[in-house]
C-alpha cells in the first residue's frame, strides 16, 4: 500500500518592492507578518521585502501538528523555493530569530546575510520553569496579553493601533502554535549549527529587553556568530519592530550597503 503524503502547510506572506536582496521576515512568537510593516515603510520603497506569517499565525495555514522549529524552518524555504527567490537576507525578530539562525546553519544557497532583531538565543530560553508555563496560555485572553506587553514585552507603550495588532495577532494564533514555543522550540538547543553560519549577521538588541537582553545575547549568541555587528538601541524593550520600526529599518539599510 502506498503511503500518503501529507500536504505542506500554504504560507501567507506578504511581499513589496523590487530590488533586491530579498529581505525576508520572521515574525516572533504571537505576531505576524504585519508586525514588520512599519520597519517594511521605513525601507527604501523599491527594496525587495517578503514577510511570511509562519504556520499557525496570520493568515498561514493552521494544521493540527508540524509546530517545530525543523519545520518552520523547512517552510520557510519552501516558499523561497516556491518563489523562485535565490538572493536574499534572513530578518528574525525572537522566534523569528531563532527560525533565522537554523536556516542560516544549512548554508543555503543565495543567502546573503543574516539580522537578528532581539533574537532568541541558540541555547534554551532562559526564563524561571513557571514563566514559561506561563507563556502556554499568555495568548488566551486581551487581559493576559497586555499583561504580557506591560511586564515583558515593551518598555513604552504601543500606539494604539499597533497595541490592537499585537493584541488581535497573539488571540488569533492556533492553540497548537501558542502552545510550541513555550513548551518545545524555545528549549531546542541548537548552538551547534549556528557555529556554521557562514554569512555576514547584524544583532540589534534594546537596552531595556526584558525577554532577550543584551547581556545574554552576548553570552550565548555572539560568540557563536563569528564577526557578527551587535548595536544596542537605548531606551526600548523586546518588540522592537513594533517599538522601534525607523531605528530597525535605518540599522539594516546601513548594514545592508556596508555588508551584504
Amino acid at each position: 500500500m502506498s503511503s500518503q503524503t501529507i500536504p505542506r502547510p500554504l504560507l501567507h506572506a506578504v511581499e513589496t518592492g523590487s530590488r533586491g536582496p530579498t529581505l525576508v521576515f520572521l515574525h516572533y512568537f504571537g505576531g505576524s507578518s504585519r508586525t514588520w510593516a512599519p520597519v517594511i515603510a521605513g525601507l527604501p520603497i523599491d527594496q525587495h521585502s517578503l514577510a511570511v506569517d509562519f504556520r499557525g499565525w496570520g493568515q498561514s495555514d493552521r494544521p493540527d501538528d508540524g509546530y517545530t522549529l525543523q519545520a518552520y524552518a523547512n517552510d520557510v524555504e519552501a516558499v523561497l523555493a516556491d518563489r523562485g527567490i535565490t538572493d536574499f537576507v534572513l530578518v528574525g525578530h525572537s522566534m523569528g530569530g531563532k527560525v533565522a539562525q537554523l536556516i542560516a546553519s544549512r548554508q543555503p544557497t543565495g543567502l546573503r546575510g543574516l539580522v537578528l532583531v532581539a533574537p532568541a538565543t541558540p541555547t534554551p530560553l532562559a526564563l524561571p520553569p513557571e514563566v514559561l508555563a506561563g507563556f502556554a496560555t499568555v495568548y488566551d485572553s486581551r487581559e493576559s496579553i497586555e499583561g504580557a506587553l506591560h511586564n515583558m514585552l515593551v518598555s513604552q507603550p504601543l500606539p494604539t493601533h499597533l497595541h490592537e495588532q499585537v493584541v488581535a495577532d497573539s488571540l488569533g494564533g492556533a492553540p497548537a502554535a501558542k502552545a510550541a514555543w513555550p513548551q518545545s522550540i524555545s528549549q531546542e538547543d541548537i548552538s551547534g549549527e549556528v557555529t556554521r553560519i557562514n554569512v555576514p549577521a547584524l544583532v540589534l538588541s534594546g537596552s531595556g529587553d526584558k525577554v532577550d537582553p543584551t547581556d545574554t545575547l552576548k553570552a550565548r549568541l555572539l560568540p557563536l556568530l563569528a564577526g557578527a555587528e551587535l548595536k544596542v538601541l537605548p531606551g526600548h524593550g523586546h518588540l522592537l519592530p513594533l517599538e522601534a520600526p525607523t531605528e530597525v529599518a535605518g540599522q539594516i539599510a546601513a548594514w545592508l550597503l556596508r555588508a551584504a
